[in-house]
């Protein structure tokens, strides 16, 4: 099993940048993709951000300004965000598929962090 525990959410005004962070513990496992995900209120549950051996992905919405980032010594990810607007507003979620000690793939998922952007 798997835990991931999210860090860094908060209040920020518009312009401002935050820095989340996810860092995963366990029993013995491989990452093999790292996700940021957010859901804003009313709205599904959307990628933003993902990395993998391969490189990175974004939304268009957060090209230029997001950057994911991992450490995969300290099994850590990162999201630097800057320029954040209130559009940015939702609850982000750091997912990770991994390679477990039984040979099979699992994905597991963060418990949310909330990210606020106002004046």
């Amino acid at each position: 099993q798997v835990q991931l525990v999210e860090s860094g959410g908060g209040l920020v005004q518009p312009g401002g940048s935050l820095r989340l962070s996810c860092a995963a513990s366990g029993s013995t496992f491989s990452i093999i993709a790292t996700g940021w995900y957010r859901q804003a209120p009313g709205k599904e549950r959307e990628l933003v951000a993902g990395i993998t051996s391969g490189g990175t992905n974004y939304a268009d919405s957060v090209k230029g300004r997001f950057t994911i980032s991992t450490d995969n010594a300290k099994n850590m990810a990162n999201l630097q965000m800057n320029s954040l607007t209130p559009e940015d507003t939702a609850v982000y979620y750091c997912n990770i598929v991994a390679l477990i000690g039984s040979g099979s793939y699992s994905n597991y998922w963060g418990q949310g962090t909330q990210v606020t952007v106002s004046s």
